[in-house]
This record gives C-alpha cells, structure tokens and sequence, in this order.
C-alpha cells in the first residue's frame, strides 16, 4: 500500500478541533481501557490498520490484557467483557454502521441501562471521532506498524 498524502500537513485547525475532541475524552471519567476497545472495535470494522495499530498499542499500555484484544472482533461469542463493555460495543458498533438502519432502540435502551446520558454523549463524542480519524487515514492510506504508545498525547494537551 502506498500512502497518498500526510492529511496532518493540511487543516490545521481542523485536526487541532479534533485533537481538543480526544484531550476530552481523555478527561470525561470513561475508562480508558474501555474507550481504547471502542476504537479498536470501530477500527476493524472500517479496516484502518493506522488505528488499529495505535489503539491495540495504547489498550496494551493502559492496562488491557492481550486475551480481550484478540477476542475484540467476536465480543459477542465471549464472556471475557462484562455487560457495560458489551453494551458500549453494541453502541459502536450500530453508530459506525448507521446505513445499516440507523442506531436500533434496544442497543440504545441497553447502553442507556449501563451508561449515564452524560457517558453516553461521550460514548458516542469517542465513536464519532474514531470514525472521522478511520476515514481520513483509509482515504489517504495512513499506514500502521510505527505508532508507539502515547505518541499523540502532547497534540491533545495542546488543543
């Protein structure tokens, strides 16, 4: 795969307001571990392997085990997430495919059951920015392997 462009050459201020969107998530009270799995999750459904790397990178880093990671794809089949972390799953999964339908009322009454409205705005706020950095990485063929753990943490402190 060849690389188009380097996105973060252009839009500065864009990407700054996207960088500012992470520094909140990072301080909302989610579980880090948690929002790191959503990412992933929306990640292998987008096929962005520039995300892929640097979630799977960062979960590992916080805390996450290797067994959880590598269930991520089949979570429905597996008893190693509990009842919030499949319901914030489900969440992901129905608001990075809503041309399937839309986002269903019994996965928004279920994460409703185990989120609070303010955790579900940031739910959502953490799914829709994975989404918006999965596009621009598959558009312009952002490739993973380099990332290393915390590499972006100074453009979210500075947003």
């Amino acid at each position: 795969m060849t690389p188009r462009l380097d996105y973060r050459k252009f839009a500065t201020p864009a990407l700054s307001a996207m960088h500012a969107l992470e520094h909140y998530l990072s301080t909302c009270g989610l579980d880090h571990k948690l929002i790191h799995l959503l990412k992933m999750r929306a990640s292998q459904i987008n096929g962005c392997a520039f995300c892929l790397d640097m979630h799977s990178k960062d979960a590992r880093a916080a805390g996450e085990k290797e067994q959880r990671l590598y269930m991520l794809e089949a979570w429905r089949e597996t008893a190693v997430y509990t009842d919030r972390e499949r319901a914030a799953l489900a969440w992901t999964e129905a608001v990075t495919r809503v041309t399937d339908g839309h986002v269903p009322d019994d996965v928004y009454a279920e994460a409703s059951e185990h989120f609070t409205e303010q955790e579900l705005v940031a739910l959502t706020l953490a799914v829709v920015a994975i989404n918006s950095f999965n596009r621009l990485n598959v558009a312009f063929r952002i490739e993973g392997g380099g990332y290393q753990p915390g590499m972006f943490k100074n453009l979210q402190k500075t947003a």
